[in-house]
């Protein structure tokens, strides 16, 4: 495939997700698709492939002619607005709930938020898309964040624009963190802090930090019983 039939599959693709009122997240879990690999495949970072083209079409009763050549119109049996009603009843409403730990293991998060992975979605105003909901255990962020509450988090794209004070996930190569990030006066280092005051702050140099994902709400959900 080259690269000009490849561009305007990626924009005929775009089109879709405006048209059927879905974010590249919602679309890549419909096709069974890393959200972080479809955002590659937009980008030009991963090649679109037959495969894919063919598992759009498919599941989003798309005709493939027009999806490959855009020739004739996208969908031929059915209207797009029945289909965009479909997905909008078909899909979670809220943001996506993981069962992930994120302060359990040292690999990428991104990596991890498959769909297997979800189990259940909450409605949260104000959330950005994009934003999920994931488990967080300890005690060093006590009082803020109780042991096994849950987090919502946003990944940030720059790691040089940092809101100071607020509370972050770092990932690093051994290992994960919850701690609020604080200005260092040495400006290639960060300082981690702990909520809970038996944990001694961390300075840490910026280059050790692979990702880092904003914590932007937190839920704490106590059970009586």
């Amino acid at each position: 495939m080259d690269e000009t039939q490849s561009r305007g599959i990626v924009s005929r693709i775009k089109f879709l997700i405006e048209k059927l009122n879905l974010n590249q997240s919602k679309f890549a879990r419909i096709i069974n698709l890393d959200p972080a690999n479809l955002s590659k495949h937009l980008n030009g970072k991963l090649p679109i492939t037959a495969g894919l083209v063919n598992r759009i079409a498919a599941d989003f009763k798309v005709s493939k002619q027009w999806l490959s050549t855009g020739e004739g119109i996208p969908f031929e049996k059915v209207s797009d607005h029945s289909v965009a009603a479909d997905f909008a009843l078909s899909e979670p409403v809220g943001v996506p709930v993981y069962d992930i730990d994120v302060t359990a293991g040292s690999c990428e998060l991104s990596r991890e938020f498959t769909t297997d992975r979800i189990i259940g979605s909450i409605i949260m105003p104000s959330m950005k898309p994009g934003s999920v909901l994931v488990r967080v255990s300890g005690d060093s962020m006590v009082p803020d964040i109780p042991d096994g509450s849950y987090v919502a988090l946003r990944r940030v794209n720059d790691l040089d624009c940092i809101f100071w004070g607020q509370i972050y996930v770092v990932v690093l190569d051994d290992y994960r963190m919850v701690k609020r990030v604080r200005l260092n006066p040495d400006r290639a280092k960060i300082t981690l802090v702990s909520s809970n005051p038996l944990y001694d702050p961390i300075e840490l140099p910026r280059s050790k930090v692979r990702s880092m994902y904003m914590v932007e709400a937190i839920l704490n959900l106590k059970l009586q019983c």
